[in-house]
């Protein structure tokens, strides 16, 4: 039964998309709503199901029986832990939310292939959570990316909404085809797309050239979907334009795909051969990650517009995992997976906030809201709390690593979180003056929303208040961390997963010898208290100082939205890292 529920996570949200798709003009858009809420609970209960079923064994479901035969995989599979399993229930859970919060946001105004693409979104982003093979990672990655450019671009009359789905699409799809120059390169070399054969191939040479400039091809074609610097420039344009329940998907999970993915492939694909090298690959990682972390949390202190706020927001926690996976140990894969799936749910609530405000009162920029929300206070009370998690959470996450990361990205955390603590002092508390020079304002129409509904339903705002309780619950929930840890010590055994891959045999659970340390629960209180201290800073500082302000104009222009510029960055970046990796491990003695 357990293997039978793999396939579902998937199937089942295509197929409905295939069903809606051919007959969902011969009913309601509310009809189409409930099937696809329907599909996505289902979704959520099997992911939850498949974390409890995948406890003490790893679930490998080779597609159409065809299991590996002498140890080579001649199938397509799915292996699914506790780890993986609950980044899909994280998936289904968002896009319930996103999909119930849909119902109040469009109204009678949305069309029925919205939901066709929601659920298509759904589907490909579980398979790509549970692929252990990477060509179809790969397949995945391009299905996903399809439905977001649409979702992105759903409001069509809107030229902002183009140019956003546009850059989302260039950008994306160059860093697919770094990808899939990479999977080529590695299926030249190994004759293997199932990472667990390609692990077992690459470990028993040497990390030549070949696999340096596969490595970073793969790692870049993860790391632009995941929107780390110097390939995030896509990400702020999107989600400021794409519709708000939307944002809960992108915002809560997509782009922490890319960071689970990069994690799983260097773990079972590349860990055996660049094993040696592992400071090399974890000084690029990490000082991707801190640049990635401080960059966003600067950056979404200088937003008026609450998407594109969040959309910084979510670049910031991203270098903030991706440090925490680029440390190359259990524990910072364990505690970056947990810290990704509690963010993810306090972030999507956050959006719920924010679509509950653009429904109530038209707009989403702190300034113009000065003082207005308080006919709203539940959404107050959402984005007020939520606040406060975006900068305790993350902190929580980082199990390990020396004491100046953990206070840069402390510094990281605590500046997002003051953010949108200022943004909810300033719309719900009138807080502040009602103009700041500091401040970036959203270009015309590039936030506009819905037409104004007076009496806005408790849809909008319900999905928010249960994904934060959900989050907040799930960050603090006592050893959790150590059996992620636990099963995390299994995720970084290479040789042990390609027996158990490729030969069927079993490893048993390592046993629990982690607890998170006080100096954790410190660290998230130091972000805490952080925080508040810069949001009241946001609100009553007299000037700005000149020292800061020059660079932040700078940081500001590099963000214009010219498309030809980010494409400048990905190739710049690319060359870099691609230079870093090179020179670091050709220095190895």
């Amino acid at each position: 039964m357990s293997s039978t529920l793999v396939p579902l996570v998937v199937a089942v949200p295509l197929l409905a998309a295939a069903a809606l798709g051919a007959l969902g003009n011969f009913a309601p858009s509310r009809f189409d709503n409930l099937v696809a809420i329907a599909v996505a609970v289902a979704v959520t209960v099997f992911s939850v199901l498949l974390i409890f079923r995948s406890a003490d064994q790893t679930i490998h479901y080779w597609f159409g029986g065809w299991k590996p035969r002498s140890g080579i995989a001649i199938g397509i599979s799915f292996s699914v832990d506790p780890l993986v399993a609950g980044v899909a229930a994280l998936i289904g859970v968002l896009a319930t939310a996103a999909l119930v919060v849909s119902w109040d946001y469009f109204g009678e105004q949305v069309p029925q292939h919205f939901h066709v693409l929601m659920l298509i979104f759904l589907g490909s982003m579980t398979g790509f959570a549970l692929s252990s093979d990477l060509f179809n990672m790969f397949v995945f990655f391009e299905l996903m990316s399809i439905a977001a450019f649409a979702l992105t671009g759903y409001r069509i009359e809107q030229s902002s909404a183009l140019q956003g789905a546009i850059n989302f699409a260039v950008v994306n799809s160059i860093g697919a085809f770094m990808l899939l120059t990479g999977i080529a390169l590695l299926y030249g070399r190994t004759g293997a797309l199932n990472l667990a054969q390609i692990g077992q191939v690459l470990s028993r040479g040497r990390a030549d050239g070949l696999v340096v400039v596969a490595f970073t091809l793969v790692v870049v074609g993860f790391l632009t979907k995941a929107g780390a610097v110097p390939f995030h420039f896509w990400l702020s344009d999107a989600y400021a334009v794409a519709p708000a329940p939307v944002c809960i998907l992108f915002a809560g999970v997509m782009s922490d795909l890319g960071l689970h993915a990069t994690g799983r492939t260097y773990w079972e694909g590349f860990s055996g051969v660049l094993g040696a090298d592992a400071g090399s690959v974890r000084g690029v990682l990490v000082g991707l990650g801190v640049g990635t972390a401080l960059l966003g949390g600067a950056m979404a202190f200088v937003q008026a517009g609450l998407k594109r706020m969040l959309a910084f927001v979510v670049i910031s926690h991203v270098g903030i995992f991706l440090a925490a996976i680029g440390l190359l140990t259990a524990r910072g894969l364990a505690g970056a997976t947990v810290g990704i799936v509690a963010d993810g749910l306090v972030k999507g609530a956050l959006f719920c906030a924010v679509a509950s405000l653009a429904r109530r009162l038209g707009e989403t920029d702190e300034l113009s809201l000065h003082g207005r929300g308080t006919p709203i206070p539940i959404t107050g009370a959402v984005l007020g709390v939520g606040a406060v998690g975006l900068a305790v959470v993350p902190p929580l996450a980082i199990l390990s690593g020396d004491g100046w990361l953990r206070g840069l990205l402390v510094v990281a955390s605590a500046l997002t979180g003051g953010a949108v603590l200022r943004a909810a002092g300033r719309i719900f508390l009138g807080l502040g003056p009602k103009q700041d020079e500091l401040l970036v304002e959203p270009q015309a129409g590039a936030e506009a929303e819905l037409r104004r509904a007076p009496r806005a339903g408790a849809l909008l705002w319900l999905p928010g208040v249960a994904l934060l309780a959900a989050g907040l619950t799930l960050a603090f929930t006592p050893g959790l961390a150590r059996r992620a840890v636990q099963h995390a010590k299994l995720s970084v055994d290479r040789p042990a997963l390609a027996r158990e891959t490729l030969h069927g045999v079993r490893t048993p659970l390592p046993k629990p010898s982690f607890e998170r340390s006080p100096a954790a629960y410190a660290y998230a209180g130091a972000a805490g208290l952080l925080a508040i201290g810069f949001a009241a800073l946001g609100l009553y500082r007299r000037r700005v100082p000149v020292l800061v302000a020059a660079p932040m104009h700078r940081l500001k222009l590099l963000h214009d939205g010219v498309v030809g510029e980010y494409v400048t960055w990905l190739t710049v970046g690319t060359a870099v890292i691609g230079v870093l990796f090179a020179v670091l491990i050709a220095k190895r003695p």
